[in-house]
């Protein structure tokens, strides 16, 4: 009696097919996905960069936020008493002596902010009415001239904030920090103030 082996024969070389496709398809998948991932990282919006014209021509929108606390946080109170800055029995300074303390002390937020009264010009910016409701990160900045007149109030920004735009990139503050009419608060009548001219002499205000 003779036994044909060819079922055997050929269940073996389907399963030996079988499992030299499932290699074959595993590689291509692992395959598939690397090119995916490097096509995803690679990938760009297609759209151009707009030209600093388009840029400056656009509304700029900045939002405002509490900024960190700078200078005062490293503030050795006791260089100071040795620095001769805080003393019992010292003269009262005035305001313009304790506006270049701060500078000297490296500090240039809050009142360290302004520049002593009597070394530069008076400020000139968008007027500011007194009723005006003033969103986070804007202040008003009174001014006076050397002859003691009252100045309109002008928009500033606050040095207490940090401004963003509507991408949420820092927006970099004019060095004076007074607001430019683009970035003036929605709803704040554009205007700028004028500077009133000096007393005749022997003439105080009143």
């Amino acid at each position: 009696m003779r036994t044909s082996s060819t079922g055997r024969r050929g269940r073996a070389s389907l399963y030996k097919a079988l499992a030299l496709a499932l290699v074959v398809g595993a590689g291509a998948y692992f395959v598939t996905q690397h090119r995916d991932a490097s096509a995803n990282g690679n990938k760009t919006t297609g759209e151009p960069a707009p030209s600093p014209e388009a840029a400056a021509a656009s509304p700029r929108p900045v939002t405002a936020r509490p900024a960190q606390a700078k200078g005062m946080e490293n503030l050795d109170l006791a260089e100071w008493n040795e620095a001769g800055y805080i003393k019992p029995g010292d003269p009262v300074p005035t305001g313009a002596e304790v506006i270049e303390r701060l500078h000297e002390a490296g500090i240039h937020s809050g009142l360290g902010a302004f520049n002593p009264p009597g070394t530069s010009p008076p400020l000139v910016g968008l007027a500011v009415p007194p009723d005006f409701p003033l969103p986070p990160g804007y202040v008003r900045h009174h001014q006076t001239t050397d002859d003691g007149q009252d100045i309109e109030a002008i928009l500033m920004f606050s040095p207490d904030f940090e401004f963003f735009d509507a991408a949420g990139n820092p927006v970099p503050i004019p060095e004076n920090r007074v607001v430019p009419p683009a970035w003036a608060p929605p709803g704040l009548p554009i205007r700028t103030i004028e500077i009133p001219r000096p007393l005749d002499p022997g003439r105080t205000s009143p």
